[in-house]
């Protein structure tokens, strides 16, 4: 799968690692939910920080379509509340 996090890139990533991602998207989710500014703003950085763990970077001058896209690492609440779909930010 690929990945992208705006304004940084794209990494391939393992179809396997879906189930870390969605567990830190599940937990994103609640927190956005609640309101709750600083839990967001940890789990989209560990969220972001295990995309770039797991997957290998792309080259810049690669242009493959993204599986999933997700916002930058200092993108505000609102801004991703913006992006989500009924299951969060990563679908499944």
């Amino acid at each position: 799968m690929i990945v992208r996090i705006m304004g940084e890139g794209q990494w391939k990533l393992a179809d396997t690692h879906v189930v870390e991602l969605n567990k830190l998207d599940d937990e994103l989710l609640v927190e956005m939910e609640s309101g709750d500014a600083e839990g967001f703003r940890r789990t989209l950085g560990a969220l972001l920080d295990a995309v770039r763990r797991l997957g290998a970077p792309l080259p810049d001058a690669a242009l493959e379509p993204s599986e999933l896209i997700l916002p930058a690492p200092d993108a505000s609440l609102e801004e991703v509340r913006a992006m989500l779909s009924d299951d969060g930010l990563i679908p499944g």
